[in-house]
């Protein structure tokens, strides 16, 4: 149970720290590779030689998680993303040429500098995987870093600052805890970048607050995930494929399917299978160990608030455990929501409009694949869409007539896991990205360098004055451009307004 104190930290105590951080970056304002590299090294061995201490308080943030489930997910996520940014940080590191401008007179270098101080907000759900990759994406392109912990995640959040301060000197990496007081601090401090996971609430709060000081921010949120079962899907291999992906963590995830459409004639045969698929995975509910709680009493409250709602306003409730176990369901101390599917749910239900973040899944059909694909491009921008079936004409419509952070064909979280792919939300669902490369450039200032050895200036050209042939020249200039411009608008197919 969440019952570690929070203590928070005084904005001055921020202040210091990011101070200090400051004085160090600027004695090493672009550190080599090796030494990125170095601290990359003794960070991440930070963490995992306080692996099993941070999986069981993971267990006890969340008041029951499997550690198995903290260390595969939590602990060792990043590992092939870290490895990935190690061993292309020269390549990334490395000036680039741009072409020459005014007829090869002045050329242009592009440096690639760190930004400087970074702020990284974790998130409850995967505290520590959620803090560590951005973190280690902004010590590759050269930056200090300072992250603050949740306050859902006490125990967490006290082993991380502990894990982290055995390897690494404070204006290096800095971990901070508190509640929300230190939240609010923390978010108003002058970063030089402030990277947030979190929830699209609290995001503008975030947003709002480094708008005041011009920090630039990236924000990973959330939404409500869409998965489409195509017509040419094969329905059970969908619900199989489907079951787990909204489980994961409880549906605890940033990534999982909100929301399903699957054909009308299909409707049935998808809520068997993915029942019978749910049972394969649990086939107990009650007293199992690998179930993983909701966070807190609010969440737990929250979604089963959400399913109330539906249900009280018609939808038809199909609770998956054991037949055995109908009988005894969870107490709600224990926040063991059972995995649900939601079936006829009205318009103006709560759920269409809030990210349930938990086990739940509401299920549409369609007579037409255009209905689905109308009604996922019409609300908010998700951070991932989820389509089954293959590659075809209605999967290409799909493509163009919806926008999401990402993509994933007949399974989960694919595009979250290529390293070499960005991540990241747009629109309500965050703006920004990062993962590998991506990830570098978000922490990364890339400052054009531009030389001329040409034997006559420019600035001159730009005052006074103004003779009679520097105007008749620029005014010539100005025509020919606009009938140049004109051409090429009427040759591409354009044409005036009537």
């Amino acid at each position: 149970m969440n019952t570690e104190p929070v203590t928070d930290v005084t904005p001055d105590e921020l202040q210091r720290l990011l101070d200090a951080q400051r004085a160090a970056q600027a004695a090493d304002p672009v550190p080599d590779a090796a030494t990125r590299r170095n601290r990359i090294d003794r960070f991440v061995a930070a963490v995992l030689e306080h692996a099993d201490e941070l999986a069981k308080a993971l267990d006890a943030d969340f008041g029951g998680r499997p550690e198995t489930t903290s260390l595969e997910l939590d602990l060792l996520g990043a590992t092939d993303a870290i490895t990935f940014a190690r061993e292309n940080l020269e390549d990334w590191m490395r000036p680039v040429e741009v072409p020459p401008a005014l007829g090869g007179a002045v050329s242009t270098t592009i440096e690639i500098r760190p930004k400087g101080v970074v702020g990284v907000i974790g998130p409850w759900n995967f505290p520590v995987v959620l803090a560590v990759l951005p973190a280690v994406e902004a010590l590759a392109a050269g930056n200090r870093v300072m992250i603050k912990i949740s306050d859902m995640t006490p125990h967490t959040g006290t082993v991380f600052a502990r894990a982290v301060a055995s390897r690494m000197d404070a204006d290096e990496v800095a971990v901070v805890n508190g509640g929300r007081a230190t939240a609010e601090a923390f978010s108003e401090l002058r970063f030089d970048h402030i990277f947030f996971t979190g929830s699209p609430a609290v995001g503008r709060i975030v947003g709002a607050a480094a708008a005041r000081n011009l920090v630039p921010v990236t924000l990973e949120l959330g939404g409500k995930n869409p998965a489409i079962v195509a017509p040419d899907a094969d329905v059970a291999d969908a619900a199989a494929r489907i079951a787990p992906a909204r489980l994961v963590n409880s549906g605890q995830v940033c990534l999982c399917p909100d929301y399903v459409f699957v054909p009308e004639q299909g409707r049935e045969a998808f809520v068997e299978a993915y029942r019978q698929a749910v049972l394969a995975h649990f086939p107990t509910f009650v007293d199992n160990p690998d179930v993983v709680a909701v966070i807190n009493e609010a969440n737990y409250r929250r979604v089963t608030g959400l399913v109330a709602d539906a249900t009280a306003k018609g939808a038809a409730e199909i609770v998956i455990v054991p037949d055995a176990e109908r009988d005894r369901l969870p107490a709600a101390a224990a926040r063991r929501i059972p995995p649900t599917l939601l079936l006829d749910v009205p318009a103006g239900a709560a759920i269409h409009r809030e990210e349930i973040f938990g086990p739940v899944l509401v299920v549409h059909t369609y007579t037409g694949i255009d209905e689905a694909i109308a009604y996922a491009g019409a609300g908010e921008h998700p951070l991932a869409s989820y389509w089954y079936g293959e590659d075809g004409a209605d999967f290409r419509r799909f493509l163009r007539d919806t926008t999401s952070g990402s993509v994933s064909r007949n399974d989960f979280a694919l595009a979250y896991m290529n390293h070499a792919a960005p991540f990241g939300g747009v629109g309500m669902s965050g703006s920004g990205g990062y993962h590998g490369k991506a990830g570098f450039d978000t922490f990364s200032h890339r400052r054009p360098v531009a030389h001329t050895n040409a034997d006559f200036a420019m600035a001159p050209g730009f005052v006074p004055p103004l003779t009679r042939e520097r105007v008749e020249g620029v005014a010539a200039t100005a025509a020919a451009a606009a009938a140049t411009v004109a051409a090429r608008a009427a040759g591409s197919g354009g044409q005036d307004r009537p």
